[in-house]
């Protein structure tokens, strides 16, 4: 069976909760990127976010927001607009306030997400980092270090010993198999952009394309 790609929770959902902002700092211990502040709405302390789920409005679903350096931030209110949402925090009341948090990025961490919410096919994205991809042949092609997405699909970052890091669609035609209990995903090559297609005739073979280690 094809692996299920589950963009939405990986990159998540959200509703708020009635707690207040906590007022310690907190160190995810595993984040996950949720969403990231863009300018100041208005002059009520609203904020303009770039979210990171499938429902943009879920930006709050998850319990509180963190910071890089340990700020939580409560959802009180979320509304779509165009591209992005408009998100109001406890706390932030005002321009000024809501200025100083743009470009900020929001996380909340890995045991929040609901994995009794999954499939036995789906997976969240954030549980592909770290995954070493491999092709039939059991040869490795390096491990997952990053997952993108510049507007033309899903891409996938590899990173091998003393390589430098190469990207491949994620995609059923070049992502075979998704074992994350078992630690790797099962790539092929060719439709990843890794080798070069066989070519008929004498003397055919498969090559790959010149590895650029940059003098590593």
């Amino acid at each position: 069976m094809p692996p299920v790609f589950i963009w939405s929770l990986a990159r998540n959902i959200v509703r708020g909760s009635t707690k207040r902002t906590e007022a310690t700092m907190v160190k995810l211990e595993n984040p996950i990127l949720m969403g990231t502040v863009g300018a100041a709405q208005g002059l009520r302390g609203e904020v303009r976010v770039k979210s990171y789920t499938i429902d943009p409005t879920a930006i709050g679903d998850y319990g509180h927001l963190h910071t890089d350096d340990g700020r939580a931030f409560e959802v009180l209110e979320v509304r779509e607009a165009k591209n992005v949402v408009v998100v109001r925090f406890r706390g932030i009341n005002d321009r000024n306030a809501a200025e100083a948090l743009n470009g900020t990025d929001l996380y909340i961490d890995r045991d929040n997400l609901p994995d009794e919410e999954l499939d036995e096919d789906e997976f969240f994205y954030a549980d592909l980092e770290g995954l070493e991809a491999v092709d039939a042949e059991g040869r490795s092609h390096g491990t997952v270090t990053g997952i993108f997405d510049f507007g033309a699909g899903d891409l996938l970052e590899l990173k091998g010993p003393g390589k430098r890091p190469v990207l491949i669609p994620f995609s059923e035609a070049a992502v075979l198999e998704i074992d994350v209990d078992g630690g790797r995903l099962v790539i092929d090559p060719i439709a990843a952009g890794l080798e070069e297609e066989e070519k008929e005739g004498p003397g055919s073979r498969r090559r790959r394309p010149p590895e650029d280690d940059g003098g590593e």
